[in-house]
């Protein structure tokens, strides 16, 4: 052990003689500042010189392994041990901030868990704030983070399971998902993909990412990197895997779609309207920010037609005295505008501020009165800088703000044609791409209908009952018919005591008496609305019979008085007696059949 560890100041081999008459001797082996210093006194220290005074007064001399399995099941019972048979693990365990115990005249080694190094303390995320919702982190420590996430789904069917990547830094790499929700078969691929990573060193879940997404060579990325509890947690709820990198705040979430990326945690904290709403701006500013660029370029370069004349004349006024054509014009206030933005990235926080803001002031009004760029190239340059920073994801923002030169080029080199054809490709490519087997634009397409409440709007809590797709088992979230409402007068609950006393019997009983007088109420309300539809008929046939000759009034009772018999030949007789008083005129003995041959 101390050949391989050989020249390792932070090593440390501490020897302890536990039986003086005997000359038994213990060394314990670990490394200094991964190991909790109280936990390794308590734990391991104090037990190994209270065995000196047991075997002390032992008659029967113990062996090396007997002497070990009673520390393991009678001395050492504060932290959890592991037996050990190879060297490799054992040095394994001392460089992740483990003990490392040895007997003499012991074959095996014990390994006492005592790790305690310095780290940083749960904080808010940086790169995603929000506005209303849970203000905790992930941190560079595994175990906290799994641990944040324990506490949000408290469910037997969680696994975390774990393996070790790189062959030089050994890092700590775990896998989170819940049993039963996610596919079975995503949880393989995930594995092995991570098995084949052959890597000396992992020292962030970025280099993670890059092993494992399906289109390496596509600027849109098919993982989610996120620093959220909650965010993984949801995720995990709808059935995808989160993997989690000792020493990384980020955890990676896997599969994911293109629109996850313009959702932020807000939007389910907040009333759904809020949340729709600015999504609705989000997914207007992921254009904006795509395209407003290059349509300017277009317009002013070749489409001047389709520009307003008073729009047409203040640009072209402001762009007189600019010697380079626009599109060598757009690149460099893009180009200022992206230095500007790293300038303040790289720098310590307060003075990167003040840094990005007072320079896109001072280089935006110099290069103007230079007459470098005209006025409306730099609110153009301006306008999509900001609405890149309303995408929530900085990867998703990344890739817009890559995408944008590619547009712009063609734009500027082609006009409309170049610009339809390029936004056509990305289109294209994005509806191919795919994240762990999983369409990268679904459920926009292939089309989930059930899946589209929680796309581009978000429906209100009560009425998302089920879970998307991707998950498989039982996909009902919650029962449905929750959606609020106030209370019903008739059903209104007694108070006693400031409880309720109303039993559920009493509930269901007033519930029936309020159906069967719904039920009534609906039957008058028909009665009343026959009557009077008849009331209406009787007048205008009244009105009808008012209006004909007093010969078709007689016609038409005859008619209806003999036809109350329910017979033909009355009804023939009635209009005969109708038509005779009619003609009364006429004597008898012009009738055909009265006449004698």
């Amino acid at each position: 052990m101390g050949k391989v560890l050989e020249s390792s100041v932070d090593l440390i081999a501490r020897e302890l003689v536990i039986h003086h008459k005997r000359n038994v001797k213990a060394l314990c082996y670990y490394t200094d500042g991964l190991v909790d210093a109280k936990l390794l006194d308590e734990t391991v220290i104090r037990p190994l010189l209270q065995a000196r005074t047991f075997y002390h007064d032992a008659d029967e001399m113990l062996s090396g392994s007997q002497m070990m399995q009673e520390l393991m099941t009678g001395l050492i019972i504060d932290t959890s041990i592991a037996l050990l048979d190879t060297y490799e693990l054992g040095i394994e365990g001392v460089l992740s901030g483990d003990t490392l115990v040895f007997l003499e005249g012991g074959d095996r080694a014990l390994l006492l868990a005592t790790r305690g190094w310095e780290s940083r303390s749960v904080d808010e995320p940086q790169t995603e704030p929000v506005v209303r919702g849970p203000r905790d982190g992930f941190t560079e420590n595994i175990r906290t983070n799994t641990a944040l996430l324990r506490r949000r789904i408290r469910d037997p069917q969680l696994r975390v399971e774990g393996m070790k990547i790189g062959t030089k830094s050994r890092t700590d790499v775990n896998i989170a998902y819940i049993k039963g929700t996610v596919k079975e078969g995503l949880v393989e691929e995930v594995k092995a993909r991570l098995s084949r990573i052959s890597i000396d060193a992992i020292l962030d879940s970025g280099v993670i990412e890059e092993f494992v997404e399906d289109a390496p060579l596509s600027p849109f990325s098919t993982t989610q990197s996120t620093e959220r509890p909650d965010k993984v947690a949801a995720a995990l709820f709808e059935g995808r895997i989160a993997i989690f990198v000792d020493n990384s705040p980020f955890a990676v979430i896997v599969p994911v779609y293109f629109w996850q990326f313009l959702q932020a945690s807000d939007d389910y904290y907040s009333r759904y309207w809020v949340g729709s709403f600015f999504r609705l701006v989000r997914f207007s500013a992921i254009f904006i920010s795509l395209t407003l660029p290059s349509l300017y370029v277009m317009l002013v370069s070749f489409h001047h037609e389709m520009i307003p004349t008073a729009l047409a004349l203040s640009i072209a006024a402001g762009r007189e005295s600019v010697p380079f054509p626009a599109l060598v014009e757009a690149f460099l206030m893009e180009g200022a505008f992206e230095l500007m933005r790293e300038a303040g990235l790289r720098m310590p926080r307060p003075v990167g501020q003040a840094v990005s803001i007072v320079g896109a002031l001072v280089i935006g009004q110099a290069a103007v009165q230079a007459g470098l760029v005209s006025p409306a190239m730099v609110i153009v340059v301006a306008t999509t800088g900001i609405s890149s920073f309303a995408i929530p994801n900085y990867a998703a923002s990344f890739s817009v703000r890559l995408l944008r030169f590619p547009l712009l080029i063609a734009a500027g080199t082609m006009g409309l044609l170049g610009f339809a054809g390029t936004l056509a490709m990305i289109v294209v490519h994005s509806l191919s791409l795919r994240s762990f087997g999983e369409p990268y634009m679904s459920p926009a397409t292939p089309f989930r209908p059930e899946d589209q409440k929680d796309i581009i709007i978000r429906v209100p809590w009560w009425r998302m009952n089920k879970r998307p797709q991707l998950a498989q088992g039982d996909l009902q979230r919650m029962a449905p018919g929750q959606m609020p409402k106030p209370p019903d007068p008739e059903d209104k609950p007694k108070r006693d005591g400031g409880t309720y006393s109303v039993t559920d019997a009493e509930q269901s009983e007033r519930r029936k008496k309020l159906e069967k007088k719904k039920s009534a109420k609906k039957q008058d309300t028909k009665q009343q609305d026959t009557k009077q539809q008849d009331t209406k008929q009787q007048g205008a046939r009244q009105e009808e019979f008012s209006a004909k000759p007093e010969g078709q009034r007689a016609q038409k009772r005859g008619q209806v008085k003999l036809r109350a018999f329910g017979h033909g030949a009355f009804d023939r007789a009635g209009a005969d007696a109708g038509k005779g008083n009619a003609q009364s005129g006429k004597r008898k003995k012009d009738r055909p059949w009265r006449k004698r041959p």
